[in-house]
């Protein structure tokens, strides 16, 4: 993650960032006047805008992907929020090669293999790629890198960073606040795949391999925005036999998080342990769990609803 910028500086980007999530994309067929080639390569981040997918079907490596790049033949994507913006010098990690002819897109994908689109110009920063094999469109908005708000697009997926590490380890307990039945918990896990909001805890202590973590409860968490604050998110973690526990969660860095208990005013810190790098959208480099073995995928917030197309 970027070094976080100034708030006046953060405050318009915001605003015009957040204007791709509330324009209705109305498709227009233009012809571009340029190759697809040159389409594609007119800017070096494209941003897989997921609320904006038509169809019902799935495309995954696009519904795991933040960004896409398109480079000499070589297609690069941010698929973690750890180190976004500073891995492959911000265009992410090589995840196939692709072929890009007569506003046809074809894509060699590492682990999924073949897939072939029709490319279709929006406007001046946006395109989309039609998928005829699941008759589903996504929609990519244009950006050069020294425009592009990684720190926006981070905060909006807090929920997703926190599954990019296999644990959470407490490293940090303040000495002030009061007595909780929290203080005992001193590993979280945020688990992907299944309903997408499943926690564990343990009260081990110095476990050094992840897997070795016995988890004593399994429930479900949420992650929720604060107002007028980008930066700070809340956290509820449901615990059913003492009621549930909130916090404010604030990012350190991108390996560390710290949590404000609400209740106590007791602060934690915990660090990631076992770090999950999303090369592939068909596996981790590690597992989870032994029982979640699904990988990450970003979810539509919005309506699914049929494609046009």
């Amino acid at each position: 993650m970027k070094t976080l910028k100034l708030l006046l500086g953060f405050a318009l980007s915001a605003t015009l960032f957040t204007s791709c999530y509330t324009d209705e994309v109305v498709i227009v067929d233009n012809n571009p006047g340029v190759s697809l080639n040159q389409l594609l390569n007119s800017y070096e981040l494209w941003y897989v805008d997921i609320n904006e997918t038509q169809g019902f079907g799935e495309t995954p490596f696009l519904q795991i992907a933040f960004t896409l790049s398109f480079r000499n033949g070589i297609l690069f994507a941010n698929n973690n929020l750890v180190d976004f913006g500073v891995q492959g010098n911000g265009f992410g990690v090589p995840i196939g090669d692709y072929v890009a002819y007569d506003m046809i897109l074809d894509v060699d994908h590492i682990i999924n293999g073949f897939d072939s689109f029709d490319v279709y110009q929006i406007n001046n920063n946006t395109i989309e790629l039609y998928n005829p094999f699941n008759d589903t469109s996504y929609f990519l908005r244009g950006y050069q890198r020294n425009n592009f708000d990684y720190d926006f697009i981070f905060y909006d997926n807090i929920h997703y960073f926190l599954q990019e590490y296999e644990a959470w380890e407490k490293v940090y307990t303040s000495e002030f606040g009061t007595l909780n039945e929290f203080d005992n918990e001193n590993y979280l896990q945020f688990l992907s795949g299944g309903n997408d909001s499943t926690f564990r805890s343990s009260q081990d202590v110095n476990i050094y391999d992840p897997n070795n973590i016995y988890w004593d409860y399994t429930g479900v968490y949420g992650v929720g925005d604060v107002s007028g604050n980008m930066y700070l998110k809340t956290l509820t973690l449901d615990y059913d036999f003492f009621d549930n526990e909130f916090f404010e969660l604030s990012v350190i860095n991108d390996g560390t998080i710290e949590l404000l208990h609400a209740g106590s005013g007791t602060v934690y810190e915990f660090e990631g342990v076992g770090y999950i790098p999303y090369y592939r959208s068909s596996d981790t480099a590690g597992k989870i769990t032994k029982e979640v073995d699904k990988p990450k995928k970003r979810k539509q917030k919005t309506t699914k609803v049929d494609n046009p197309r």
